[in-house]
């Protein structure tokens, strides 16, 4: 015990991770060893996890919580060691989101995540490696996990999702003409199913439209409600009535003057034809 490593849960994720599991085998009187044996694992693989050398996978972290009996708790806190691509936070909300009833997205300048193709995911993220934001592997570990994000909502009974696009959202040429004429294509498909809702907010709504940067709402089961906004480097999820019952009364007035969905399609349709 005399080389026995100390932990700083509070020096990242993977470190997090190792202390939570050093701490519960240490209650339990296990050695690395055990531990290990209990896992299907080598010793020297728990070592390597609970000392942040490894991170954990998908796996190892659901084996942790069949032993100790935890549900899905260290599964989900893996992800934030494996998704380092990914604002902190995010996850996070992405659990929720998975058990929302309705979802409603305001999005600008990009296409929202959950109506992006892989193509203009990919062109998203190849511009933040090109940036010196994130690595080649985290761009691909973002675009992986975006397209599970979006497989997370096919489900029965399917969530009603309604998207107010800001029009700059259809202006911005991402990836090149061919992409943007598939993703274009994408959001007609997504208006035609009987769950969603799509419409673009233009230009004209100028200085009466409430918002100016992305905000997603969530109405869960139980009917309860949260918001969730993200900066450049920030996330903030939101549970308050007092905050999140204004934001969802500013996306009422939102729609409210934004076009109707079958005006929304026909705009996307002319600007794929060239028209606009």
């Amino acid at each position: 015990m005399a080389n026995r490593r100390e932990l700083d849960p509070e020096s990242g994720p993977g470190a997090a991770f190792g202390a939570r599991l050093r701490t519960m085998r240490d209650a339990r009187g296990w050695t690395q060893e055990e531990m290990a044996e209990r896992l299907g694992c080598t010793g020297s693989h728990v070592s390597a996890v609970e000392i942040g050398r490894r991170p954990p996978t998908q796996r190892f972290a659901s084996s942790v919580d069949r032993v100790f009996d935890t549900g899905d708790q260290f599964e989900r806190q893996s992800l934030a060691v494996r998704r380092t691509a990914l604002l902190q936070g995010f996850p996070d909300y992405v659990g929720h989101e998975r058990r929302a009833s309705e979802i409603r997205l305001f999005e600008s300048g990009v296409i929202p995540g959950l109506l992006q193709t892989r193509e203009y995911a990919s062109a998203m993220a190849a511009g933040a490696v090109r940036r010196g934001d994130i690595t080649p592997e985290q761009a691909v570990e973002r675009v992986d996990y975006l397209i599970e994000r979006q497989a997370g909502l096919v489900r029965t009974p399917a969530p009603q999702i309604f998207a107010v696009l800001d029009e700059s959202c259809l202006r911005r040429p991402i990836g090149g003409a061919d992409v943007m004429d598939a993703q274009l294509a994408r959001l007609i498909e997504f208006a035609a199913l009987p769950h969603t809702g799509l419409q673009i907010a233009p230009y004209s709504m100028a200085e009466d439209k409430p918002f100016t940067r992305m905000v997603f709402l969530l109405t869960m089961p139980e009917r309860s409600l949260m918001s969730y906004v993200e900066s450049q480097t920030h996330t903030y999820l939101d549970r308050e009535l007092s905050s999140v019952l204004p934001l969802m009364r500013n996306y009422h007035q939102l729609q409210l003057g934004a076009m109707s969905q079958a005006d929304s399609v026909a705009m996307i349709e002319q600007l794929r034809k060239g028209n606009l």
